[in-house]
């Protein structure tokens, strides 16, 4: 995955997105402000304001920090020798038993009211973590492990929206577990042979024997 360079960032400004990434997964980015921030880190608004100028650079380079950890989760899964879709729908189970949601599932609900360059931002984190996804599911299409219909990257969408979508569900009624069956079901369907190729393996058994 390849997102914009992360500017350094001092220990008060990473003490400030970890506050600032907290509340947005928790209650949405409009749902607090740099009053919330200054009153938890017990500093006052003007810090805030000399190391985020505004609320909307703030969440520019939230979504980058985010894009960048999330993206080192997703090299970490390609060197481990296990299942990297497992693996993946557990980067989701993480965030949800915490409380919490995906950052960028949570800012895309409140899309149309986010700043251009944090809604530029967001966009780049989702292609990146689509194409990632889709190289994942072509290699597990090859390999015979996996049968989706279409191309890898539609499947890839596919699958990120109903995981996203499972999240808010599940945070909705506080039972992670609702985005567990979910998520294993979706991973069942992938993994179930396809109807298609069972349907024409009959007829062509069917065939032979005429």
């Amino acid at each position: 995955m390849v997102h914009t360079r992360m500017p350094d960032l001092s220990a008060t400004a990473r003490s400030i997105l970890s506050v600032a990434e907290r509340l947005a997964q928790t209650k949405g980015f409009n749902g607090f402000s740099y009053a919330d921030i200054a009153q938890e880190l017990e500093l006052t608004k003007a810090t805030l304001h000399y190391h985020f100028a505004s609320k909307a650079d703030l969440g520019r380079v939230l979504i980058m920090r985010y894009g960048a950890t999330f993206s080192a989760a997703l090299e970490r899964i390609e060197m481990d020798p296990g299942d990297p879709l497992e693996r993946y729908v557990h980067l989701f189970e993480e965030v949800l038993v915490r409380d919490r949601m995906c950052l960028c599932g949570m800012l895309a609900a409140e899309y149309s009211t986010l700043p251009p360059s944090m809604q530029a931002e967001l966009r780049r984190f989702f292609d990146a973590n689509e194409v990632w996804l889709a190289r994942q599911l072509e290699r597990a299409r090859s390999l015979g492990k996996v049968h989706f219909d279409g191309s890898p990257l539609e499947a890839a969408r596919t699958l990120t929206a109903a995981l996203e979508g499972a999240m808010l569900l599940a945070r909705s009624y506080e039972e992670p577990a609702r985005f567990t069956a979910t998520a294993r079901s979706l991973l069942q369907q992938l993994r179930a042979p396809s109807t298609r190729r069972a349907a024409g393996h009959v007829r062509s058994r069917a065939g032979a024997r005429r």
